[in-house]
């Protein structure tokens, strides 16, 4: 059994990225979780204290995307991926998607994402 608790498009304001421009101006970023935990306990007592407080979840992602300026996103996911790991410890694995939508591309795009999972061990 795998259940989930997923949280949608946290939206930050950081000066992640490669160019000066994206240093000096900053923009937004979205970022997506998926936790995997054994979610059964918590519905079967009703119990919130036996589940995962999404809005912990939310403020440490924040917290963690607007402690430091990365290059990438794909290290704003690692760093967010490793918290969550250790902060809560009834999530199994989560996945972490970081959006972009101002990637500075010579294209018309909506933005770029990075995706990734992590788990214990």
């Amino acid at each position: 059994m795998t259940d989930h608790i997923l949280v949608h498009r946290i939206a930050i304001y950081a000066h992640h990225g490669l160019t000066a421009e994206e240093a000096k101006l900053g923009q937004r970023f979205y970022i997506s979780l998926d936790c995997t935990l054994d979610l059964s306990v918590a519905g079967k007592a009703d119990d919130w204290d036996l589940s995962v407080c999404y809005a912990k979840l939310t403020a440490a992602t924040s917290r963690v995307a607007t402690a430091r300026r990365f290059m990438t996103i794909e290290a704003v996911a690692e760093a967010v991926a490793g918290t969550l790991l250790d902060e809560f410890p009834r999530i199994d694995t989560i996945t972490v998607q970081v959006d972009k939508p101002s990637a500075p591309v010579p294209a018309i795009i909506d933005g770029v994402s990075v995706r990734i999972s992590r788990g214990r061990g």
